[in-house]
């Protein structure tokens, strides 16, 4: 996305926000940049898919870029939780917010809200060991197996690594350790829900998407915080949505 893409993106964002708030289309359209309201339409249906007033009661996916110690992170929200969290770098990246789009039937565009808000205060949290469990609301769509294996990641204990055959005995699926595998490399929320803490049952690293670096590091930071003082909050998440494959 070139920067005037994205400054583009931005205002129509802040536009669809106003129209969902009961402002009205002028204000929308005027505070927006736009000259007239065929203008507006056009962007409009050219970003979201359709007209503004389809879009007052439609949810989107508000996109932020957030800074990390092991380089930027994209996060993704709804008005129900944070559903995306990647590095930037990552190959998969494109495919995982096609997946978003698709999950959620709605566009995704360059914002922020109140979930993302939590987050960025809450991974700084994390980063500087302060931190061990996040609060804020996941959404995380996806095959019954897949959200399964995602809900033992959120159990696996900060500091606290497991295997894949240990996700899959704990799971009652004691032969499916590359499926496990899998659903853990399918998973569209880093950190927040833990694969990093999935390893070989050797106990070496194994994969991970976001680069093995960078998981050596968040087994690092987790362990070396142990025994100091942390948050005692809880994960909330969600894991309702389509049954399809993520």
């Amino acid at each position: 996305m070139t920067f005037q893409a994205f400054t583009r993106a931005r205002r129509l964002s802040k536009a669809l926000n106003q129209i969902r708030e009961n402002g009205s289309l002028d204000g929308a359209v005027f505070e927006s940049g736009y000259e007239s309201h065929s203008g507006f339409r056009t962007a409009f249906g050219r970003m979201f898919g359709d007209t503004p007033g389809n879009h007052r009661s439609r949810q989107g996916v508000c996109l932020s870029w957030f800074r990390s110690p092991l380089g930027p992170l994209v996060a993704g929200a709804t008005s129900e939780g944070v559903c995306l969290l990647e590095f930037t770098d990552r190959p998969m990246l494109e495919t995982e917010l096609a997946t978003v789009r698709r999950l959620f039937g709605a566009a995704v565009v360059p914002g922020s809200n109140e979930h993302l808000d939590k987050l960025r205060v809450e991974l700084a949290g994390y980063f500087s060991g302060s931190l061990r469990a996040f609060s804020v609301p996941l959404v995380y769509p996806g095959t019954v197996f897949q959200r399964r294996v995602w809900d033992r990641l959120l159990a696996i204990p900060y500091g606290e690594t497991r295997s894949y055959e240990q996700l899959a005995v704990a799971l009652g699926e004691a032969r499916a350790a590359r499926a496990v595998g899998r659903a853990n490399g399918m998973n569209r929320l880093a950190i927040l829900i833990p694969c990093h803490r999935v390893v070989n049952k050797n106990g070496e690293l194994g994969g991970y998407g976001g680069g093995l670096r960078r998981k050596q590091y968040l087994l690092d930071l987790e362990r070396s915080r142990m025994t100091g003082p942390a948050s005692s909050g809880l994960s909330r998440a969600r894991g309702e949505g389509p049954t399809n494959g993520a």
